[in-house]
């Protein structure tokens, strides 16, 4: 009687976080514990980085621009190589999962450098700071490359079903809220969660103990990610020979299938607002505001309304379309962000704190959407091509995480170096000009992005009856050469794909070449 007790208990926890009954949720806590890497990582430095390295490792705001702006050219040339790498690679252990475990060191060793300078920023020489950051940034980024590429492409494998993967992905929008916000914890630890120091060369030790400390946070997981998740053996699996003509038409080709451009151009515009405001959510309470003391507690605040937007997010993924919570949340955030152009100092902290909680609202709806319809993205693409091409297309989420951070960050030190924003002056220092700049950053632009993002999003048509027509097809086209569709049916995957039915590996009727 006990254990049945215990047995519905667990049921209604998994149903609670979007698992659903008789589905396993050891796989999924498995499979999304890398998410530590890039929630946890990444989290800390769009809170942190720039305040690092300007106010306490002394670098301008420009500097800081071609710190990100290198790390972006480096996912250029290293994404794609990965993507290619992972769908080539022959392995007892699959095509994804051996790069976890090789990964785990190299990004333990470049998180830890990324946050400690061994010296070289007390000389009092910013060029040589600078240059020490670019290297370390490139080097980080490609070990996460390393990683989270193959990691992405691990899920329409291990989890073919549109539902399951909306389950996997309701998982992983928990767990990345626990990465995010327990990495946020370690850090307020060092610097205040309801009182946050002012940030100062006096900093760097507490910057140097964080990183040792979440180097082991963001890294260790995923050795569990490795030994948790099985996937099949790619020895038996074709490969062409590899040829730089197969690599470029292989990247120019995904740009061919409709429903990944409008995916890309989503994520493209939803991170680039969320990198915006993020980068320069310091400055903003510190020199408009007047508030950088609440910048943990606000911070906080932001991720607990991220948490609790995953609850409607998944209702509406499960029940309606996984495009929906984008469609309901996104707006919050931009109420939000349309607030704050008219705070100032004289504001109640309160206000802020009721803004970030509506903009941590919209976050949930933008993850949401983004991590569910990335595996049906690469089932259009099998339909286009024939081709199970995970790899390929998990580049592009890895790389628009990555580059796009770099570019907003980019963005915002072109930005506040044209309306001649002081990194290192008080908020009494800075000119009207420069408060203007800080405020367009903070609010205008990512405004601009999030209304693009809303663009695309609606032009995304998939439907759970979509995807099911389209499995269906593939896998009747895999086992008898043809498959049987409506009219209807047909003029639909011409609008998920964006090609005409001939022109796609669907449409070639191979059974009247071999005669079946």
């Amino acid at each position: 009687m006990e254990e049945k007790k215990q047995s519905a208990l667990w049921e209604k926890c998994k149903q609670l976080i979007g698992v659903e009954p008789g589905t396993r949720l050891f796989p999924m806590i498995a499979y999304n514990s890398a998410i530590f890497l890039s929630g946890g990582a990444f989290y800390i430095i769009g809170c942190y980085f720039l305040p690092f390295l300007t106010k306490v490792e002394g670098l301008s705001a420009a500097q800081y621009s071609l710190v990100v702006l290198f790390a972006a050219i480096c996912d250029a040339i290293t994404d794609p190589i990965m993507g290619v790498i992972t769908d080539r690679t022959r392995d007892i252990r699959g095509r994804h999962r051996p790069y976890l475990i090789r990964g785990v060191i190299p990004v333990m060793i470049t998180y830890l450098m990324m946050w400690n300078s061994f010296g070289l920023s007390g000389r009092g020489n910013s060029t040589l700071t600078m240059v020490y950051y670019i290297l370390v940034y490139m080097l980080f980024k490609t070990a996460y490359t390393y990683v989270v590429v193959p990691h992405t492409a691990m899920l329409p494998e291990i989890a073919p079903a549109y539902s399951l993967r909306t389950q996997y992905n309701a998982v992983k929008t928990v767990m990345d809220a626990v990465a995010s916000y327990s990495s946020f914890l370690i850090s307020a630890c060092f610097f205040g969660l309801f009182h946050t120091e002012k940030f100062s060369p006096a900093s760097r030790t507490k910057f140097t103990w964080m990183g040792i400390i979440l180097c082991l946070w963001v890294s260790l997981p995923l050795i569990f990610t490795y030994k948790g998740t099985h996937e099949r053996s790619s020895l038996d699996d074709h490969v062409p020979p590899f040829s730089l003509q197969e690599f470029l038409d292989r990247y120019r080709n995904i740009f061919r299938n409709r429903a990944f451009r409008l995916y890309f151009a989503f994520g493209f515009f939803t991170m680039l607002s969320s990198c915006f405001v993020s980068t320069t959510s310091y400055y903003f309470l510190e020199n408009v505001m007047q508030q950088e003391s609440s910048y943990n507690m606000i911070t906080t605040i932001s991720g607990i309304a991220e948490a609790v937007g995953f609850f409607p997010a998944y209702f509406f993924s499960i029940k309606k379309t996984k495009q929906l919570p984008a469609k309901v949340f996104i707006p919050v955030s931009m109420l939000a962000l349309v607030i704050t152009w008219f705070l100032s100092a004289g504001a109640p902290p309160y206000l802020m704190f009721l803004v970030n909680f509506l903009y941590g609202l919209g976050l949930a709806g933008m993850a949401s959407v983004q991590s569910n319809i990335f595996p049906d993205v690469t089932d259009v693409d099998e339909l286009i091509t024939g081709e199970r091409r995970e790899g390929t297309i998990a580049t592009f989420s890895s790389f628009v995480k990555k580059f796009v951070n770099g570019f907003a960050s980019l963005g915002v030190g072109l930005l506040l170096t044209a309306f001649g924003f002081d990194t290192q002056a008080s908020a009494a220092q800075q000119t009207v000009t420069a408060l203007r700049g800080l405020r367009l950053a903070y609010s205008v632009v990512p405004l601009v992005f999030f209304t693009l993002a809303i663009v695309m999003i609606c032009r995304y048509k998939m439907t759970r009856a979509d995807h099911a027509m389209l499995k269906r097809a593939i896998a009747e086209k895999h086992e008898t050469g043809r498959a049987d569709l409506t009219p209807e049916e047909i003029r639909t995957l011409e609008a998920l794909s964006g090609h005409s039915f001939s022109e796609m590996w669907i449409g070639i009727d191979e059974s009247a070449a071999t005669g079946h």
